[in-house]
């Protein structure tokens, strides 16, 4: 009798050979599923490659192309080794040439006169108007005279009397003295009315200088222009009162023409320019305006200061202009060019051919070659240089950082290549819009009216999509190819581009052979 706790225990041998259906199952369905995926993949693989031989242009030969590298026959390493790069080239001449010295310099009045009143009263009227040339003694303002003017009567009068008095004191003078003659008067009298005279004399002196002050005083209420030169901004109104105290005064007037400029020289240059001012060598001197691109006025070197500054090492000069223009303003800053020597039938060639002392001559096989020169003075565009070249050579002014010894060149002329820069900054700042239209397009729509213009635009946009077909509304048929062959190949090469977002429907891959599966239409894009 067996306990109800008690089994019996299986050989270990009946449970070795035993496997579980389920896992035989699941292991034909794994090997199924990975012989499909290698015979599908085998399959695919041949349908692309005999898609890409049949299509030469397509998406495989596209990549074909792109993968060929940098060292490539169609890659950029060989354009500089199999092809001539395009220069622009300037030639080698004998010319003058000056020797400059450049400063920073301040334009400076030749006299500058604060206009003030004399005398304090409402200012009545203005006969100027601002930035006026005016010239020396104009009349520029009038101040209420009527004081003045009664000041001055009031002189007048009291001279009247005075030399009323005056004069019958010398005539009762007289008189005593015929008396005294005949001894008929005493010499007490006569000596008391020749001291009324003396007295009455003084007093009429001093009534003509009050006349004189009274007149000064009401001159002064018309204000004049102590000096020529052009009129600044007005410091008063009409009804203000002035007065001789007043910092800003009423008109500022700066004498323009001539005009000086006035610039600091390093000491070096003293010796040479002091002995050339002295035998009245003129020195001629150019004014550039800040960015140093417009030449504003040339003169002539006046005078040097009588002592150098030891704290700069310079000494300052003063230029003269006659600025007959009006160009030249007080205080303006200029940069200055002195020529301080005159180089005659020297050898140069274009700034931007030279290269860290070097340039590269076009020979006539139209290849270049290094020629090592030595520069010297820069003027404007050129520059004076020593070396083995000759009037007449070419030498290369851009297109340098392309080019090596012995390298295959193709001039092109400067012009056409500015023309060039000038046509693509021309376009890239028109409007979208306006980029693909003709001159005569351009011309029509500059005299349309807003409404004009959008209808034009619809009109064209409607043509150039009837044109183009639906995706190419806005481009003309050419730019709708452009585009297909940027992208390697015909518009529906990759079937990952022709997805429901560009309007047109998903196109199956065709297979390799009868039996096999069409593979879905964005499997290529996807891989």
């Amino acid at each position: 009798m067996h306990s109800p706790f008690s089994f019996s225990a299986q050989p270990p041998s009946s449970q070795r050979g035993r496997v579980s259906p389920a896992m035989i199952g699941g292991l034909v369905l794994v090997l199924a599923a990975a012989g499909g995926g290698v015979w599908w993949y085998k399959h695919r693989a041949g349908g692309d490659a005999s898609t890409a031989q049949a299509q030469p242009g397509g998406q495989a030969a596209g990549r074909g192309s792109r993968g060929g590298g940098r060292g490539g026959p169609g890659g950029p390493g060989a354009f500089g080794a199999g092809q001539a790069q395009p220069v622009s080239v300037g030639v080698v001449d004998r010319r003058d040439m000056r020797v400059l010295v450049s400063a920073i310099g301040t334009m400076n009045a030749r006299a500058t006169a604060v206009v003030r009143a004399k005398v304090s009263g409402e200012l009545q009227k203005l006969h100027f108007k601002e930035g006026d040339e005016v010239k020396a003694g104009q009349l520029l303002a009038e101040i209420d005279p009527r004081s003045f003017q009664a000041s001055y009567d009031q002189a007048l009068g009291s001279l009247q009397r005075d030399q009323a008095l005056l004069k019958n004191a010398q005539l009762d003078l007289k008189r005593y003295q015929e008396l005294q003659a005949q001894d008929s008067i005493a010499s007490q009298q006569v000596d008391t009315q020749a001291a009324l005279v003396r007295q009455y004399q003084g007093t009429v002196a001093a009534d003509k200088g009050q006349v004189d002050a009274a007149r000064l005083q009401l001159g002064y209420t018309r204000i004049t222009a102590p000096i020529a030169g052009r009129l600044g901004l007005r410091q008063a109104d009409l009804g203000n009162v002035v007065n001789p105290s007043d910092a800003n005064g009423i008109v500022t007037i700066t004498q323009v023409r001539p005009i000086d400029a006035l610039f600091s020289l390093p000491e070096a240059h003293v010796g040479t320019l002091a002995g050339q001012l002295a035998e009245g060598t003129d020195l001629p001197v150019e004014l550039w305006d800040r960015d140093q691109k417009q030449l504003l006025a040339k003169g002539r070197l006046n005078s040097l200061d009588n002592t150098i500054d030891t704290a700069t090492g310079t000494v300052k000069a003063k230029a003269a202009f006659a600025n007959a223009d009006n160009r030249l303003f007080a205080n303006q800053f200029v940069n200055v060019k002195l020529q301080v020597n005159l180089l005659e039938n020297v050898l140069t060639v274009p700034v931007t051919a030279v290269q860290n002392n070097y340039v590269y001559l076009v020979q006539s096989d139209k290849t270049v070659t290094q020629r090592k020169i030595k520069v010297g003075v820069t003027d404007g565009d050129r520059v004076s240089v020593q070396g083995d070249l000759q009037p007449g050579d070419q030498v290369v002014t851009d297109g340098i950082d392309r080019l090596r010894e012995g390298a295959q060149v193709t001039v092109i002329a400067a012009d056409k290549v500015q023309k060039v820069d000038q046509a693509v900054q021309d376009a890239a700042s028109q409007p979208r819009g306006m980029r693909n239209l003709t001159p005569e397009q351009r011309a029509k729509l500059a005299s349309m009216t807003p409404e004009e213009r959008k209808a034009f635009f619809q009109k064209l946009r409607a043509e150039r999509g009837a044109q183009g077909g639906p995706g190419a509304e806005g481009r003309g048929p050419a730019a709708a190819a452009d585009g297909a062959n940027a992208r390697g190949g015909a518009p529906h090469a990759n079937p990952g581009d022709a997805g429901p977002a560009g309007g047109k429907p998903a196109e199956p891959v065709t297979p390799a052979h009868p039996g096999a599966p069409a593979a879905p239409a964005g499997a290529a894009g996807a891989r």
